[in-house]
């Protein structure tokens, strides 16, 4: 069962207990991410996430990492565009000298010029990387293209310019600014007693002053023009992302869009998959997906493709989404879908882990902690016909983007504009 409770400053805590578990995992989830900064401060988010791993108050860098390796656990952290989060996993004996590494990496780290100055090259690094890896770099520029002159346009890294600028004062005061109690949700799961959590949270993090909580740049009317973006490079596959403006968190077709992302590309069974990889042979890879944000939305199809089928899989993944727009989808394949996804939600959440993951992003983002049942019961509501309207509204050529990444030619560039009818 969940359980939730908010201490007097704002922090927010939620636990779910599991019997028969020998583990306990935790995460300090705060509200903010790539897209709350300025353009000077590009990466921010993501370089702090970084930079408390090398020491707080408390824990020089190493004790941090042997304080909880050292006991069987393993610790993390990740950047999204309104979400960064520390967790660890743990046997549960360990739980109060895990939660007070992880606490103290939240609200103590030092942010150490000196360590700023070892680090940025590691991120510069990661951002190379990022941008040698075709597969990865062609979903950053989709992004520039939905959302162009946006911050969740501008890459969740930074850019190797503003994260070398980037100096201790100004990330101290991003996070004096963003990691605030008000903006912290503490979640556990596993083998725990829910009131030893709260006190234990109580006692490090009562104390913490509230803050005013800082606010994000929302989404402007999105383009009504297709867009592209071609870059050439010399390698041995065409990397397509094809995307159009999606749905926020709160709309009420979320659940009607993630049924037919599993449809269109979603699994081995999916239209796009059976049409594109087994019946043509265009491609390796070919997946769909929906992302849910807190006023907007994107949904995208990425691919691998063979450099001399480039038109004819952009072409056929058009005629797909036609095809939805046109027609219901049948009742088998519309179950199918159904089945899949319950079944992966369920699959989804057989660990301490899966659990920590939903509660908290449920509560940082939502401020509720829904549950399985409560999903299901959404996604059972869904009607075919649901489908096809959803896919009447959301793709309009006019609003389809589309970045290449390969050794694309004149002739393909003029050819693909023809087919979204890009205005030159």
């Amino acid at each position: 069962m969940y359980k939730k409770e908010v201490l007097p400053n704002g922090i927010r805590i939620v636990t779910h207990g599991i019997s028969n578990r020998e583990s306990v995992s935790v995460g300090l989830w705060i509200g903010v991410g790539g897209r709350f900064e300025s353009d000077v401060l590009k990466g921010a988010a993501h370089y702090l996430e970084h930079i408390v791993f090398k020491g707080t108050k408390k824990y020089g860098c190493e004790q941090i990492k042997e304080s909880i390796e050292g006991v069987g656990g393993s610790l993390n952290a990740f950047t999204t565009e309104e979400q960064t989060c520390f967790y660890a996993k743990i046997p549960a004996l360990h739980i109060k000298q895990t939660f007070d590494v992880l606490s103290d990496m939240v609200i103590a780290p030092k942010i150490a010029q000196k360590d700023m100055n070892k680090e940025k090259t590691v991120i510069v690094e990661e951002i190379k990387m990022y941008h040698d890896l075709p597969q990865y770099y062609v979903l950053e520029l989709l992004d520039q293209l939905i959302w162009n002159g946006h911050p969740l346009g501008k890459g969740l890294a930074g850019s190797i310019e503003t994260v070398s600028a980037m100096t201790s004062p100004q990330l101290r005061r991003f996070h004096q600014e963003h990691y605030g109690p008000e903006n912290i949700v503490v979640a556990v799961s596993g083998q725990l007693d829910h009131k030893k959590v709260v006190a234990m949270v109580k006692s490090k993090m009562g104390s913490l002053k509230t803050r005013m909580k800082q606010e994000f740049k929302k989404v402007d009317a999105l383009h009504s023009q297709s867009r592209v973006k071609f870059l050439k490079r010399d390698i041995e596959q065409m990397h397509v992302a094809l995307g159009v403006p999606g749905y926020d968190e709160k709309h009420k077709d979320r659940y009607a869009l993630s049924l037919l992302s599993i449809i269109l590309g979603g699994n081995m069974s999916s239209r796009l998959f059976v049409e594109l990889r087994e019946k043509k042979g265009y491609g390796y890879s070919v997946s769909s997906c929906a992302k849910t944000l807190k006023d907007t939305g994107l949904f995208m199809i990425r691919a691998g493709v063979d450099n001399a089928k480039l038109v004819d899989a952009v072409d056929l993944i058009l005629k797909e989404l036609n095809k939805l727009k046109r027609k219901e989808v049948p009742a088998g394949e519309f179950k199918r879908a159904k089945d899949y996804l319950s079944g992966q939600l369920l699959l989804g959440l057989e660990d301490t882990m899966d659990h920590m993951l939903w509660i908290g992003e449920s509560v940082i983002s939502r401020n509720k902690v829904r549950t399985l049942k409560e999903v299901i019961k959404e996604f059972n509501k869904v009607r075919p016909s649901d489908i096809m309207r959803v896919a009447k509204e959301l793709f309009d050529l006019k609003r389809v983007s589309l970045a290449i990444v390969g050794p694309i030619k004149s002739d393909q560039e003029q050819q693909l504009r023809a087919l979204l009818k890009v205005v030159s």
